[in-house]
């Protein structure tokens, strides 16, 4: 039986490529945390996360201090118990952010090491439901963008088979908006999807006028009306508008998606692999949310998610925002609009490793070895 021998950690910064700004935030650099575990087979897997500027020294000394070196030695097909295990260990700082993301880190190199392992590609091992799934932009669609932009890359990415373009909402006036979303709307016609996001920007007041006022143009969901944190405002919502609610990449714990979908306070699962803690939970939440008819729409992380997506029946949709470009050989393949699962495999990321080596920042980089526990 194999067991975990050595954990490789590396942290690289990637800059947006192009600017990124919402109702409350700036997207300014992506840390990304990288985990690397080599069994006693010499077999090896890879993980990541992200987190979108602030953080990562907090998650790279969690996981060099407490998370790998107590994996060490274990057998690294017991990702459940794995899983449930460090999420105790950390029950003082569970549940938030910087846990997740240490945790995901660990939980997808231990995914890529039972795929390759066992020489299927994730989508496959973790449910094999269908080869690729609808793609959607959130890439031209920045607050900052002037509706012209906004118009531009939405016709662009319809011309390129793309189902739907999602656009920032929260400009100081409401009318702001709605001229926004309705020169959208005119620009692409009936057939094609705009999805909006307020990126928890709003009280409960704003939240109900600005639905209502962007009813008419027929939208896919308003996604993080609301502070994550307020059920009750999502509940309120939800009953008092025909527009599907998103809630998902600001959600740490499978047990705040189950309050969500049980008191019908969303539409739309929008759980992210990063922050929930993994491929394990991530996958815990889609199929509670099938149970509840909810579809999954992941935030983020394409190059992983379109894998989680064709391999549950209830995943709906991949959020195409460049990400690992500069760290990887080849990126999301699409055709005609429809994000493709890779059949290599593994997670299905090919790490550029000579880019990852030049820009790791050299005060991160740690090998945790049997020996030294």
């Amino acid at each position: 039986m194999a067991r975990i021998e050595r954990i490789d950690l590396a942290m690289v910064d990637l800059a947006p490529k192009v600017e990124r700004q919402d109702a409350i935030q700036s997207f300014v650099t992506q840390e990304t945390p990288i985990v690397t575990i080599t069994d006693s087979d010499g077999a090896q897997g890879t993980g990541y996360s992200y987190t979108i500027g602030t953080g990562g020294s907090s998650v790279m000394r969690l996981l060099a201090d407490h998370l790998c070196p107590r994996i060490i030695g274990r057998d690294p097909t017991e990702l459940e118990a794995i899983w449930h295990e460090l999420e105790f260990l950390t029950h003082a700082t569970t549940i938030g952010a910087i846990t997740s993301i240490a945790l995901a880190a660990i939980d997808t190199a231990l995914w890529d090491l039972r795929c390759r392992k066992a020489g299927l590609p994730l989508w496959r091992m973790a449910g094999g439901a269908r080869r690729s799934a609808p793609c959607y932009t959130t890439e031209g669609g920045w607050l900052h963008l002037p509706v012209e932009a906004i118009v531009e890359d939405a016709l662009a990415a319809k011309a390129q088979g793309f189902t739907g373009s999602k656009v920032k909402i929260g400009r100081p006036v409401l009318a702001e908006d709605v001229a926004r979303i309705a020169a959208l709307r005119e620009a692409v016609g009936d057939g094609y999807e705009i999805m909006t996001d307020a990126n928890q920007g709003f009280s409960r007041d704003t939240a109900r006028r600005r639905a209502a006022a962007l009813a008419p143009f027929g939208l896919a969901w308003i996604e993080e009306p609301l502070p994550a944190d307020d059920i009750a405002g999502h509940v309120a919502l939800s009953q008092a508008s025909d527009i599907p609610v998103a809630v998902g990449e600001s959600l740490y714990s499978i047990r705040h998606f189950a309050e969500y979908a049980a008191r019908d306070a969303c539409g739309i699962v929008q759980v992210d692999a990063g922050r929930i803690g993994g491929i394990t939970p991530w996958l815990k939440v889609a199929h509670m949310a099938e149970g509840f008819d909810i579809p999954v729409c992941p935030h983020f992380l394409m190059e992983l998610h379109v894998s989680l997506v064709c391999a549950v029946q209830n995943g709906r949709y991949v959020e195409y925002i460049p990400q690992l470009d500069e760290i990887t050989h080849t990126g999301l393949t699409i055709e005609n609009g429809m994000a493709i699962a890779p059949e290599s495999p593994g997670i299905g990321i090919d790490w550029n490793w000579d880019a990852i080596r030049a820009r790791a920042v050299p005060e991160f980089n740690r090998s945790v070895r049997r020996s030294d526990t």
